[in-house]
């Protein structure tokens, strides 16, 4: 065995692998999480610009080989990273203005995802008691809450990609509604007030705007091929929808081909060290935005401090909780790479190079670099070291000089991706949510219903948190004083600080008026 093999935790006999098996996992695990090199740069560059289109699809691929190659060299284990889906919706909240009524700018939405980082490294490096902090802050938030937070993402990622494709649209009457399949002409998607702005394929409009049922049919053909594929045990299964529904969306004038010739507006070339070279220090390049933050604050202008440390506070959570989950389900139960209490080896070194990987993607220019579940795939197919997380980094880097070809993929065909995504987190967590009691399933419901349509991530849990803990806490002592009367034993309370602490937190945030902060 060389020092390389050694490097990346292969043992052949230990593992009861193989480098050919090794090889193959990691590839199965790329074709399984490469729609993020689409979905991320349509998500982010809805918000901040389709200038910036090029900048992004380089920095969310630099962040999955930084991230992914951490977990081969440090934790050593069978696990990619990619930037997070669910979180590329809020950056993009951020930037496009639609999510608390300003602009951020990429300096200041990048930066709050640094700083969401390096609190999570932070909480993943200091202990108390034996646990870390992170531990602690996992194990102290409720559990019909937590177990929540998954599934309302997941409705809010598919309810952007029913967006993004037209297949969901305004309406005057019921706010949104469902698009005429039967018209394939241009269609009004509103009422015609220019002074209403409006947002369609992820991007703010201040004029009417029209879209067809052809974008909508692509979209659906990809989500019934993802579906189908999935069904057969496809490895890659969605990136094969998404070529597909590319290929559908080709006669029907969705598909513009002419994207693999280049687009000198978005930066989309075949001469990658030009687009390199953009992506360092050119006009709409991402990366080292952070300098514009010493000039024009952290903060933009109508924004409140409390609602910037509320948004960092939901970053670090949902990465927090995404990743224990992830990697839990990945690993679990798999003796070869979890202990006899469903503990993933190298748990605290996975954490860390997740927290690590934030930091990285932040300051290249990309949302939240997490452990992506399709490494499951990979897992799945043999996969028990670094070696699969090191073949996968490096077909992420290769994917780098094939710019144009991702680009080529209507925004259409990677919303199939979303609303699959979507499925997939409903699929995997719903049953999780606890709906035991009254409590539980009130707070359980208003996280997953108030993030949809509040589109607002940190609504959501902020609502469905500080509900739990007032209606809790009422609870507590209506139990207590029946308790004190009929002189039986007191109940149990069952709020942590934890809880307590970031209840209070949002309820500032939800009732304080910004302009005192």
């Amino acid at each position: 065995m060389n020092k390389f093999s050694k490097l990346l935790g292969y043992d052949a006999i230990e593992k009861k692998t193989s480098v050919k098996t090794e090889i193959v996992a990691g590839i199965v695990t790329f074709l399984a999480m490469a729609y993020i090199l689409t979905v991320n740069p349509n998500q982010i560059s809805g918000g901040a610009g389709k200038e910036y289109w090029s900048s992004i699809f380089i920095a969310t691929a630099l962040g999955a080989v930084i991230g992914t190659l951490l977990m081969a060299f440090l934790a050593k284990m069978p696990l990619a990273q990619a930037s997070g889906m669910g979180l590329n919706s809020m950056l993009a909240g951020l930037l496009g203005g639609w999510s608390y009524g300003e602009n951020f700018t990429p300096g200041q939405a990048f930066m709050l995802v640094l700083i969401s980082g390096l609190v999570f490294l932070a909480l993943s490096l200091v202990t108390f008691k034996g646990k870390t902090f992170r531990e602690l802050v996992f194990d102290g938030m409720p559990v019909a809450v937590r177990s929540a937070i998954s599934v309302g993402i997941g409705l809010f990622i598919a309810y952007i990609g029913f967006q993004n494709a037209g297949i969901i649209i305004t309406n005057d009457y019921t706010q949104v509604g469902f698009i005429n399949l039967a018209d394939w002409g241009n269609q009004i998607v509103n009422n015609g007030d220019t002074n209403f702005d409006y947002i369609q394929f992820g991007k703010m409009f201040s004029s009417p705007i029209t879209t067809t049922a052809c974008t909508a049919v692509v979209a659906l053909v990809g989500l019934f091929l993802i579906t189908i594929l999935d069904k057969l045990q496809v490895k890659g299964s969605i990136i094969f929808g998404i070529l597909g529904a590319t290929i559908v969306g080709i006669p029907l004038g969705v598909t513009n081909l002419s994207i693999l010739a280049g687009d000198e507006t978005t930066g989309i070339s075949w001469k990658f060290w030009d687009n390199f070279a953009n992506f360092f220090g050119g006009e709409n390049s991402v990366f080292g935005s952070f300098v514009d933050v010493f000039s024009e604050g952290l903060i933009p202008e109508g924004i409140s401090v409390f609602t910037v440390i509320m948004i960092v506070i939901t970053m670090c959570m949902i990465d927090m909780f995404d990743t224990m989950g992830t990697i839990v389900g990945c690993c679990g139960g798999n003796r070869i790479l979890s202990d006899e209490n469903n503990k993933p080896h190298n748990y605290g070194k996975i954490m860390i190079c997740d927290a690590v990987a934030t930091c990285s993607g932040a300051m290249l220019g990309t949302s939240t670099v997490t452990t992506f579940v399709e490494s499951g795939a990979g897992v799945s197919a043999g996969g028990r070291t670094g070696l699969t997380a090191f073949t996968t980094a490096c077909l992420f880097f290769l994917s780098m000089f094939m710019l144009p070809v991702f680009a080529a993929i209507p925004g259409a065909a990677a919303a199939s991706a979303l609303i699959y995504v979507g499925v997939l987190m409903m699929k995997n967590n719903v049953k999780d949510v606890d709906f035991s009691t009254a409590i539980n399933a009130t707070s359980a419901f208003l996280t997953i219903v108030v993030m949809v349509l509040s589109y607002s991530i940190t609504k959501g849990i902020g609502i469905g948190l500080l509900s739990y803990v007032i209606m809790t806490s009422i609870s507590y002592l209506v139990e207590l004083i029946i308790s004190a009367i009929k002189k039986t034993e007191k109940p149990k309370w069952e709020l942590s600080v934890v809880a307590i602490v970031v209840a209070v937190l949002f309820a500032v945030y939800f009732f304080v008026p910004a302009t005192l902060f």
